[in-house]
């Protein structure tokens, strides 16, 4: 059974992700051509570095020390996904909150626990006051599926920060 807890700052280390594996093996991608999704053919392997698991972790740490939420689901104890949320409303009717991470373990995804982090990570946006939540997805076909299945749009608003920081991704929305 996974059991979803909301994470402390001191419990964010590098021990935490020992039993999390990123990998995802990514063929299919949506790209923005002529203001028109299409899927290309852009094959590689999605993974995190030690380096990347450093300065993951120091972000996930900075967002709850900024009043941010990070959410962890465990699976016999090992951390198998998370999410987070960052503090503070932005857009031009300070509208949305920024879902900045949403990730599940390759060894057990397709068992509801992306959806249920994204649901509890909705929940905890609107009761801080979002009517939106902002997100910066991955564009590997497989992830605008599950956002699709979630309800998410094309963002109203596109964030260029994030456009700056993933040119690739695709900018969406969920209505809280």
């Amino acid at each position: 059974m996974i059991e979803y807890k909301i994470l402390q700052e001191y419990e964010i280390n590098r021990q935490l992700f020992h039993s999390f594996i990123r990998r995802q093996l990514v063929d299919q991608c949506l790209r923005l051509e002529n203001n028109v999704w299409v899927v290309r053919s852009d094959p590689f392997i999605d993974d995190w570095t030690e380096e990347e698991y450093q300065i993951l972790i120091d972000c996930l740490q900075n967002t709850i020390q900024t009043g941010g939420f990070v959410c962890g689901a465990f699976f016999h104890g090992a951390l198998k996904g998370f999410v987070s949320v960052e503090n503070g409303l932005f857009g031009s009717q300070n509208q949305y909150y920024d879902l900045s991470s949403l990730h599940v373990s390759e060894d057990m995804r397709r068992h509801g626990i992306g959806k249920n982090l994204f649901l509890i990570a909705a929940d905890w946006a609107r009761k801080q006051g979002a009517k939106k939540l902002y997100i910066s997805s991955h564009s590997a076909i497989e992830s605008q599926a599950f956002y699709h299945s979630m309800g998410c749009t094309d963002a109203v608003e596109r964030n260029q920060k994030h456009i700056e920081a993933e040119p690739y991704d695709r900018q969406l929305e969920y209505l809280l």
